[in-house]
This record gives structure tokens, sequence and C-alpha cells, in this order.
């Protein structure tokens, strides 16, 4: 797992989301796969992804409400991670791989307080 997660490290937010799906990657690939981690990992990999995507668009965006709106994703995207962590961390069998959803788990959850931050400061 990469080293955004020691809290002492200071990020870029492009950088930290990027960061981010990258970890959510590697982490699932040590997942075993079954009928019932494979629909949760898929759904996982996509609102996890999109965080960081949608975090370039809003820098990108055409006006304050564009990049307002984009924001809103980015939470609901965070917030939508957080479940299929925890979804996935119920299911698993090894507490390596339960402990390794909480530690996502808890990056998601800062992602989500840093967007409402971003989305009340506005």
């Amino acid at each position: 797992m990469s080293e955004f997660l020691n809290e002492n490290c200071k990020y870029d937010l492009e950088d930290r989301t990027l960061k981010f799906s990258e970890d959510i990657i590697a982490s699932v690939k040590k997942i075993p796969k079954d009928i019932v981690s494979v629909p949760i990992i898929k759904q996982l990999i996509r609102s996890a992804t999109s965080i960081g995507a949608n975090y370039r668009e809003a820098n990108g965006a055409s006006s304050k409400k564009d990049f307002i709106n984009r924001i809103h994703f980015c939470k609901k995207e965070a917030k939508e991670t957080m479940y299929w962590l925890q979804l996935l961390a119920g299911s698993a069998e090894e507490q390596s791989n339960k402990e390794l959803c909480r530690i996502l788990w808890r990056e998601s959850q800062e992602l989500t307080f840093i967007f409402s931050k971003i989305a009340a400061k506005k």
C-alpha cells in the first residue's frame, strides 16, 4: 500500500485521490474472488476511481456552479466507496483483508469530509 496512508504526509488532492484509486486496485487484487466478492469489487473500483476523475473535472470546471456540482459527485462517490468497503470487509474471511478494507474505508471517510468542507466553502 502506498505511503499516502501515513497521517504525517501532505499531498495535493489530485495526487491523493489518484493514490487512493491505485491502492484500491492493488488491494482488491489480494482479495479472493468468489460469487460474493466479484460484484462488490467491481462496484468498489467504479466508485473509488470515480472520486479522482471527478475531482480533476472539478478543477477544470467552466463555472463555480459546475465546480460545486463535481465536488458533490466526489463526495457521493467517496460515500459509496465506504459502503462497498464495508460490504467487502464483512464478506472477507481473512483478518488481513478486513483490516485492509478498514484502512481504505478511513481514507474514503477523510475524502468525504474534505469534499464536504470544500462544498461548504464555495
